[in-house]
């Protein structure tokens, strides 16, 4: 009887060791920790993460794993859910996007909180973390077109991977990790509203409940609870749910020869990640010819047509919210025009506020492409037309933004965002010391990690 996909899966992910993963994918573990660490002290501001931290502190439970920054020590099956929101909350952690968008790094507290109750190495979480990226990733590629054009949330891949990390840390058998999938990939279908219209904080919460769920579901399976093996390609699953065209190679082809993490992206702005290379053109164009917002009659953003259906909404031109605003490309570009950058405090309720964005705003007229979606997603082309009141034209094409695998994130990149996220939580000498400690974790434990990320 041929293997379910599942099972393949699982087989895979159990019998992954430390010693299978080449140096540049323990090193690339290293940077996606590091980042996604700072990504997480610049959300514990947030006002969604503090109330979910809150309601958790108010439940109280077993102290079983630690909430990044603040301290806290909650339930294993708690932790994910606020700490994946942390890293999530800005969104500016990082993307993948082929037929599917995705953050994989949302799935890393799963594999910390996790490891951190069963006092776990940092080698093993370092497996678990290359797995979930592994595993996220294909997801992305497994539906053709994938499954947010077909109006559903990403969150629905997460549902599948989170189970994977946090079983491989409580050491399921196959069988186990074959019901921990079948657990949850039964309930966490996520429609796509979240990120449609106007945006709330669910639009940032999604994909970490997919997350918290899957520990839940991993620990069900350990103590013998049964799911539904064949929850891809069953009769009224995945696949025969949400219709024809998947693609098996995608999801299960070649395990192990090449580790996907290599291919995922950094974000270098804190923005929805469709807007990136056409901010990146757009802040050529004003920083390079000196124009000020007050000099412009026009700006015409190219792009693919999906990103003219999200970024472009009605919606996108008033936003009310940092959830929305981060999502808008007319206010991203806006805030571009205005201030020549863009940063966490580009979309804070007092630049919600700056009459000067709104001056602008209605001025940025989105236009798409067929050609430059025929492009995507091996490229993520942008043209951006700036016309200024004097009738000068400046005009800038781009085919991907920095942080693609093609234009990584230097560590001199990924230290200034690191330290810019944690400005006003950690000391220089503190925002040092965890850059060393995150590079050099191999030879940790996950407690130990935990106790030295404490604000």
């Amino acid at each position: 009887m041929e293997k379910t996909l599942s099972r393949q899966i699982a087989q895979f992910a159990v019998n992954l060791k430390y010693e299978d993963l080449p140096a540049d994918v323990v090193n690339e573990v290293k940077r996606y920790l590091y980042d996604s660490v700072g990504c997480a002290y610049g959300g514990y501001h947030t006002k969604d993460v503090n109330i979910l931290r809150d309601i958790y502190k108010d439940m109280a439970g077993k102290d079983e794993a630690t909430v990044i920054g603040f301290g806290d020590k909650v339930p294993a099956v708690n932790a994910p859910l606020v700490n994946s929101l942390m890293v999530r909350a800005l969104d500016f952690n990082d993307i993948y996007w082929k037929e599917d968008p995705s953050h994989p790094s949302d799935l890393i507290p799963a594999a910390l909180a996790v490891g951190e109750m069963v006092d776990a190495s940092m080698e093993d979480v370092i497996v678990a973390i290359v797995l979930a990226y592994e595993f996220e990733q294909r997801l992305c590629e497994f539906a053709v077109p994938g499954v947010r054009e077909r109006k559903w949330h990403h969150a629905t891949l997460t549902q599948f991977v989170s189970p994977i990390v946090a079983g491989k840390l409580l050491g399921l058998t196959v069988d186990q990790m074959v019901m921990a999938i079948g657990i949850n990939g039964s309930h966490n279908h996520t429609i796509g509203c979240p990120t449609a219209g106007k945006l709330t904080m669910m639009k940032n919460t999604v994909d970490p409940m997919a997350v918290q769920s899957g520990v839940f579901a991993a620990l069900m399976a350990q103590k013998g609870y049964s799911g539904t093996e064949a929850v891809f390609e069953g009769k009224e699953g995945l696949m025969d749910v949400f219709g024809p065209k998947w693609d098996e190679f995608k999801l299960i082809g070649d395990l192990g020869q090449k580790f996907k993490i290599l291919e995922c992206s950094m974000k270098a702005f804190p923005t929805e990640a469709l807007t990136h290379t056409h901010i990146s053109a757009t802040l050529k164009a004003v920083k390079e010819n000196n124009v000020s917002f007050d000099q412009i009659e026009e700006v015409t953003v190219t792009t693919i047509a999906r990103a003219c259906d999200i970024l472009f909404d009605p919606h996108k031109y008033r936003p009310e919210s940092r959830e929305t605003a981060d999502h808008s490309l007319p206010y991203c570009i806006a805030a571009v025009l205005v201030d020549h950058q863009i940063t966490t405090n580009s979309f804070s309720d007092e630049k919600l506020k700056d009459e000067r964005i709104w001056t602008v705003i209605d001025k940025i007229k989105g236009e798409a492409s067929q050609e430059f979606e025929a492009m995507f997603p091996a490229k993520q082309p942008s043209k951006v037309v700036v016309k200024t009141t004097d009738g000068k034209t400046y005009s800038e094409y781009l085919e991907y933004p920095k942080g693609d695998p093609r234009e990584p994130m230097t560590m001199d990149d990924l230290e200034a965002k690191f330290n810019a996220l944690s400005d006003g939580l950690l000391t220089p000498k503190r925002q040092t010391e965890i850059k060393e400690m995150i590079f050099a974790c191999e030879t940790m434990s996950v407690r130990d990690l935990m106790a030295k990320l404490v604000v």
